[in-house]
């Protein structure tokens, strides 16, 4: 007889759990590349807010103070049109939620505690990657409209 744990584990080339691994990976990176960009136009920004006021105080020629202020503006343009802290946030959340349901499928609890765990694997990883990929949508729907991404009490 076989190890009894021989059936907890995926098989090699299961593409059900090629799947849950690639889209694990290809979330997880992009949620920190997301963050990264968003952190990084962010300080950029901050620090060149702040620059604004100081230019002004020492009587910086109005075109260099002018000019300075647009950089905040074009930065915030760029987030708002690349949306870094959305995806970012999204990107997390389902990447998280993608761990999850590899745990409880490889400890076989929850909806893969019986006999059609792939099944269940194959429908809930695709329900998931549905409802962020809908979310996804949504949000660039909104800020194309203008509206904020996020809606309201979510």
């Amino acid at each position: 007889m076989g190890d009894p744990d021989e059936d907890t584990l995926p098989s090699i080339g299961d593409p059900t759990w090629d799947r849950l691994e690639d889209q694990l990976r290809w979330y997880d990176t992009r949620s920190v590349a997301a963050q990264r960009w968003y952190k990084r136009v962010k300080a950029v920004e901050i620090v060149v807010a702040a620059a604004v006021p100081v230019l002004a105080g020492i009587s910086a020629p109005a075109a260099v103070t002018a000019g300075v202020a647009a950089v905040v503006v074009v930065l915030e343009g760029l987030q708002q049109l690349n949306q870094w802290q959305t995806n970012w946030v999204q990107y997390r959340s389902t990447a998280e939620a993608l761990k999850h349901e590899r745990y409880l499928y490889l400890a076989q609890a929850g909806p893969y505690g019986g006999d059609d765990r792939r099944r269940a694997l194959a429908e809930r990883l695709e329900g998931l990657v549905s409802q962020e990929h809908a979310k996804w949508t949504q949000a660039r729907e909104a800020t194309e409209k203008g509206e904020s991404p996020h809606p309201a009490g979510g």
